[in-house]
């Protein structure tokens, strides 16, 4: 079980004199891919245009463009809530970046009140994240929101 009160703490010492996005999303995405077992991918997709593109991430190659509304990261985006999935091949336009994948997370991130990215969690196990990774990311995600300048 990930200890994601430790988690936060070490992000939150990590960003705090540091407002540039990009770096705080490069070190939260390698702070999750290091810390959470059982895990392909970590990172972050921005909202530029209507679209998700691809930002910060640790992982294999990722598909660079994802339109709002498809793939479980354009869906948690179109909608802005947290989506768990627990199969992704039962997931209708599930995109598959990497073969791999079997579940996955997506958490939306805001700034000012609108949405400014997605924090992606891709793995190969079936069923690898629970109501407990749901609320550590999420309070991971809320800890990014207050902490950078989003002027990217």
């Amino acid at each position: 079980m990930t200890d994601y009160t430790l988690l936060q703490e070490q992000l939150a010492s990590m960003i705090r004199t540091e407002r540039d996005t990009i770096a705080n999303l490069a070190n939260a995405s390698a702070l999750l891919y290091m810390s959470l077992s059982g895990i392909n991918w970590a990172g972050f997709y921005l909202t530029r245009e209507g679209q998700l593109v691809l930002g910060p991430f640790q992982g294999k190659p990722a598909c660079v463009r994802i339109a709002l509304g498809k793939g479980v990261c354009g869906t948690a985006a179109a909608n802005d809530t947290t989506i768990v999935v627990p199969d992704v091949h039962a997931f209708a336009g599930h995109i598959a970046c990497d073969a791999a994948s079997r579940s996955e997370i997506v958490v939306p991130v805001h700034h000012a009140g609108r949405l400014t990215a997605v924090l992606d969690i891709d793995s190969p196990l079936y069923g690898r994240f629970t109501p407990e990774d749901r609320e550590g990311l999420e309070r991971f995600c809320a800890i990014l929101e207050g902490s950078c300048d989003w002027r990217i």
